[in-house]
């Protein structure tokens, strides 16, 4: 048996396949886990979400949200103002099958951690003052709210906003539940207490516009969370990187790069290339 960590597949379901069958995955024995932003922005997220849900509910997968899986329960909960030209969610709205698919999404977890390794997942990562029993627990708060029937209001009225950027433990209502799902679902910079950084999206050795104390999250020496190893996507302009016990899984498939799938077992990278037609015209 294996454990595969998938990054980001944004719709590029023909190389999800292609990578399948180049680690040689056996569904009856093999693990998946993907690490959120399964749709959107690719040509086939219908199809890829499809796959995640049949994976996960066998048993032999799992998945967390991220921030284009909250941007596809938005357009469903009739915010359109976060539906722009570049998605590729319409297939999915006008599914017949979308009540069902959303009704899944929208109980998936923002941090899973292994059952016996200490290994943890997540999309954009953790703050550098929680540990890993904390950010389960924090995102054990967001979940209630999108596993409640009112989970549409709370998606149109509450979730969407930067603010606040800092943590307290005091935080209290819709801005703590806010700065955990922007920590766990968009981070990619923030200081050493967690205060958070949405600006630069290029790595640390291409960011020019980045003050001196806000460093990637999982670069802070103070960070409570080392003791796992920490598995991530949504950050493609950082590439593959294997350390500070952390491993990058989104290597910018989306956009001419490579899909990754990381095996627990054999800390071994397995990567194909990207089909062009999953190329966008243009990045953000």
């Amino acid at each position: 048996m294996a454990t595969y960590v998938i990054g980001d597949l944004q719709g590029c379901f023909d190389e999800l396949l292609e990578l399948l069958a180049a680690i040689e995955y056996d569904e009856q024995h093999d693990v998946l886990w993907f690490a959120g932003d399964i749709v959107n922005r690719g040509p086939k997220s219908l199809e890829c979400l499809t796959f995640v849900k049949s994976i996960e509910e066998s048993g032999r997968g799992k998945t967390v949200l991220g921030n284009h899986d909250f941007h596809l329960l938005a357009a469903y909960s009739g915010l359109e103002k976060y539906v722009s030209k570049s998605d590729t969610l319409t297939e999915i709205l006008q599914s017949e099958d979308a009540p069902e698919l959303l009704d899944w999404l929208r109980r998936q977890p923002l941090v899973v951690k292994h059952d016996y390794l200490p290994v943890a997942m997540v999309h954009a990562g953790i703050p550098p003052q929680w540990t890993i029993a904390e950010a389960l627990t924090h995102s054990r708060e967001v979940e209630q709210h999108l596993q409640s029937d009112a989970w549409q209001t709370f998606i149109r009225e509450h979730l969407f906003g930067s603010e606040p950027r800092e943590w307290q433990e005091t935080l209290t209502g819709w801005e703590r539940i806010r700065y955990i799902v922007n920590a766990f679902a968009r981070m990619r910079y923030c200081d050493d207490k967690g205060k958070l950084e949405f600006k630069q999206k290029m790595s640390p050795n291409q960011a020019d516009s980045l003050k001196k104390h806000y460093q990637p999250w999982f670069a802070h020496g103070n960070r409570k969370n080392k003791d796992h190893e920490i598995f991530f996507g949504h950050w493609s302009t950082l590439g593959a990187v294997d350390a500070y016990n952390i491993h990058s899984t989104d290597t910018g498939c989306l956009w001419g790069g490579e899909l990754t799938a990381y095996c627990l077992e054999t800390h071994t990278r397995h990567t194909i290339k990207c089909k062009m037609q999953c190329k966008p015209k243009k990045k953000p």
